[in-house]
């Protein structure tokens, strides 16, 4: 036919391929087709070897110089070096540790923690139906099971949900939030269910960045940062803005320290967002009450957009600490600040006492956005259709928890508190172990689910990382990795003052394991400190 789609040579050709691999000899015509098609093949492979490999469409030169521009140290060299080792260590190859102790990571029930019972039945529930029927199952657990089911299409978690997610389950996170706040009204309206709280991130960044040149979005960000942060402002090609905590006062956020970085961006960009994560990640600092209404007077005054990061609202250790969200703040210091502060907050399935990161459950509630701007939110974000359904289902559960009276209530909260307290036990663990370290100094972890101790680096290591051309922290930290097993995220990841170093390590792991772990990182500093004294 025309263009030599259908019934031409070709065709006879393919179809004798074909009947060749199906193991029938072509009959008739048929044979010939498939000669002059199999040496027209070959002839072209030929040419193709000869010219040995033509220039691909898609090089380092040629993509997107934005995405390359991204980093994501959580998951960067030092753990694609961890998996290495692991593949080495499963073919037998002989190393002074017989397993990898993945520390770079959040990641709880990776690191053996057990999965709320009732957040799981309910999933369960709402995922086989059929268990509804099932006396395994207790009341409680079916009765959310079939509300979340009915707000899903055709009662299945397997339909498309609204972009801004269940609306029943919008409904229990405005109550979840009200409870939280003390009473301070939430309205199902501004809150969007997300692909864990990144996405949620990801999206206002995006809406927000807008200019060219010296008028090109600045985004504040804290130092050291969350490397989501770093790497959405490099993929959207926005300018990061860092303003630097406090170390020497528990990781402290100084309201003139933020004043100073904006002040000097205003020379080079236009800087329009403030983000805050709060309890402090990698940091673990929890943020008084003063400090956040500084924050909020500094917003207002300066008319920057508000990113509150809360995912590790449930983490706090520390006597004397306490967690006030950003919105419960903002509220309480009247209306002059809570009708005007654009603020969005986040928060997901994934920290807390859940530790649900595969799910990736999460919501933000976003306040006194332009109306015409909610309209241009809803559209961006129904463009990914919507978040996984089992997420938003798991995201309910965080918000709508067994209470006094319901029957698992009382294992709920002894899994719960169980939780927290183990952390809360290896924080402090954590500190008292490093700080017993020469040369390491730890800030006390009040919240949160990581250390970020500072280390001492002698020059002698850090001229021999720069001749490798390595960071002197990533240096330290792929010494660890290669003689201990144990993989930590180096500070540089995060961003730290310069001429400091840190690294990033999650106190998840059950505390027998944290105890020898911590063990070895303080044999191996030793003896970094004496083989480059």
């Amino acid at each position: 036919g025309p263009g030599g789609c259908r019934g031409g040579r070709t065709d006879v050709a393919l179809r004798g391929a074909a009947s060749l691999a199906a193991g029938r000899r072509p009959r008739g015509p048929r044979r010939e087709g498939t000669v002059r098609w199999s040496s027209a093949a070959k002839a072209s492979a030929v040419k193709i070897n000869e010219k040995a490999s033509r220039e691909k469409i898609l090089t380092l030169e040629s993509m997107n110089p934005q995405v390359k521009a991204v980093e994501y140290a959580v998951r960067g060299p030092i753990v694609l070096k961890a998996g290495e080792i692991e593949k080495e260590l499963r073919k037998g190859i002989k190393k002074p540790f017989t397993e990898v102790i993945k520390a770079n990571i959040g990641d709880a029930h990776a690191m053996g923690q057990r999965p709320i019972t009732f957040l799981r039945q309910v999933v369960a529930l709402c995922t086989y139906p059929n268990l509804l029927d099932s006396p395994s199952f207790p009341e409680d657990a079916k009765k959310r099971a079939r509300r979340i089911l009915q707000g899903c299409g055709g009662n299945s978690l397997g339909s498309y949900t609204a972009s801004q997610g269940i609306n029943c389950i919008r409904e229990d996170v405005a109550s979840y939030i009200e409870r939280r706040d003390g009473g301070v009204p939430a309205d199902p309206d501004n809150i969007y269910l997300t692909t864990g709280a990144s996405d949620g991130i990801s999206a206002i960044l995006k809406i927000l960045v807008s200019g060219g040149g010296k008028s090109r979005t600045g985004v504040m960000i804290p130092i050291p940062q969350y490397p989501l942060y770093s790497a959405a402002i490099s993929e959207l090609d926005a300018i990061q803005v860092n303003y630097y905590l406090d170390e020497e006062n528990c990781w402290a956020l100084d309201v003139n320290e933020l004043r100073r970085a904006l002040n000097e961006a205003k020379a080079y960009c236009n800087p329009k967002v403030l983000c805050i994560i709060n309890p402090g990640n990698p940091t673990g600092q929890v943020q008084n009450r003063k400090c956040t209404e500084d924050v909020i007077h500094f917003a207002w005054e300066e008319k920057l957009f508000l990113l509150a990061d809360e995912v590790y609202q449930d983490n706090v250790y520390s006597e004397g600490c306490q967690f006030h969200s950003f919105k419960k703040i903002l509220y309480e210091m009247g209306p002059e600040y809570y009708n005007n502060v654009e603020l969005a907050s986040f928060h997901s399935t994934s920290k807390g006492y859940m530790g649900e990161c595969g799910y990736r459950g999460g919501y933000m509630e976003v306040i006194n956005l332009h109306p015409e701007i909610k309209g241009q939110l809803v559209k961006l974000l129904s463009v990914r259709l919507c978040p996984p359904v089992s997420g938003q289902a798991a995201m309910d559960i965080v918000v709508n928890p067994p209470v006094p009276g319901e029957e698992s209530y009382a294992q709920f909260i002894k899994e719960k508190e169980s939780v927290l307290n183990n952390l809360a036990k290896k924080a402090k663990l954590t500190e008292d172990m490093f700080n017993k370290i020469p040369g390491v100094h730890c800030n006390p972890l009040q919240g949160a689910m990581y250390a970020f101790p500072r280390i001492f680096i002698p020059s002698k290591a850090i001229e021999e990382a720069k001749a490798h051309k390595m960071a002197p922290d990533m240096f330290y930290c792929m010494k660890l990795l290669e003689e201990t097993g144990i993989c930590v995220v180096p500070g540089s990841g995060f961003g730290q003052r310069e001429g400091t170093y840190h690294f990033r390590m999650t106190i998840l792991p059950p505390v027998e394991k944290l105890k020898i772990l911590l063990e070895k990182v303080k044999d191996f500093h030793i003896k970094f400190l004496e083989k480059y004294a």
